[in-house]
């Protein structure tokens, strides 16, 4: 278990989820906390990163580290998603059992489990089936990132373990409409139409899929909890166990930015997977659950969109 007064060290501290760790862990009062910006240590860098884990010597590592980004930016940059991912990630990883890095959490995403995986979807179901061809890429250096973690527990009794979020949104989300996950993108289109004088807005697909969100400072909860206790297992779901439909989704946001005009739905745009929704009993049994509804979380991160508008950012590295 990881103490207050230990060093932590949180790869990828300026992105969405890293910055909502950090902040936490700040909060809850952990004194010496280690972080570096893109510019001051590059993850794809193995040289680099392991002389700095060497002299660091961290206690814990706390992997978010990532290139991400929506649909359309995995599409577009296949190699990308893939190569930068797995290397960062491996990078980090080998580092961290390299110098005896006592604790490591290794923060994934709910595409590495199959488009049709039963649903909620366990932990189990992983590499039972096709993976969404439109974010295979980034899931299957994910999975790497999970299998990774998993041999080093095996082999070498590592705590070393995995957390896959579900959908996650809040503040410092990346608002880009070329490169965005579909929740920040409709409070972008609809804030934008809505300033322009309600004009409609045109969102991907039929409306129908179903997706789990979790709001990115619950997220932040669980990994400080997973901090401070023995984990059991290799790899545990972390989502609220609820999900709304596209559809559904996009009528909360509306209401919630003030937008009065028409919603079009284009179908001739893929949908993705039919339901994405995360059995997040094996948390729930080692005592943690979610505490952020989604009205409220959207409405907060409506809110620091409003203002942060200047600072909308594109496809990027959650590496500093």
């Amino acid at each position: 278990m990881i103490q207050k007064q230990d060093k932590i060290y949180v790869a990828g501290h300026r992105g969405m989820v890293g910055s909502a760790i950090y902040r936490r862990l700040q909060k809850e009062g952990f004194e010496n906390i280690v972080v570096r910006t893109s510019s001051e240590l590059d993850l794809r860098n193995q040289q680099d990163v392991s002389a700095f884990i060497k002299n660091e010597k961290p206690d814990a590592v706390i992997i978010a580290a990532a290139k991400v980004g929506g649909i359309l930016a995995n599409d577009t940059y296949p190699y990308d998603f893939l190569h930068d991912n797995l290397i960062i990630q491996d990078n980090l990883v080998h580092a961290s059992h390299q110098n005896d890095v006592k604790k490591l959490v290794f923060l994934g995403s709910s595409c590495i489990y199959p488009k049709f995986a039963e649903q909620p979807m366990r932990e189990d179901s992983l590499l039972t089936g096709e993976l969404e061809p439109t974010n295979q890429w980034y899931a299957i250096a994910k999975i790497a990132g999970v299998k990774l973690c998993d041999a080093l527990r095996k082999q070498f009794g590592r705590d070393y373990f995995s957390l896959m979020p579900t959908n996650l949104y809040g503040p410092g989300d990346n608002f880009d409409l070329e490169t965005s996950h579909v929740l920040p993108a409709m409070i972008r289109k609809f804030d934008d139409a809505r300033e322009a004088g309600h004009k409609p807005v045109t969102l991907w697909g039929s409306g129908k899929p179903m997706r789990e969100f979790l709001y990115v400072d619950d997220v932040a909860d669980a990994v400080i909890f997973t901090l401070q206790r023995k984990m059991e297992k290799n790899l545990y779901n972390v989502g609220t166990g609820k999900d709304i439909t596209i559809t559904e989704l996009a009528q909360k946001i509306q209401s919630i930015t003030g937008h009065k005009g028409e919603i079009v739905w284009d179908s001739d745009k893929p949908d993705g997977t039919p339901r994405k929704l995360m059995d997040v009993s094996r948390m729930k049994e080692e005592g943690w659950s979610y505490t952020t509804e989604l009205t409220e979380g959207i409405k907060k991160t409506y809110r620091c969109f409003r203002e942060n508008r200047e600072s909308i950012r594109e496809v990027r590295f959650e590496d500093g």
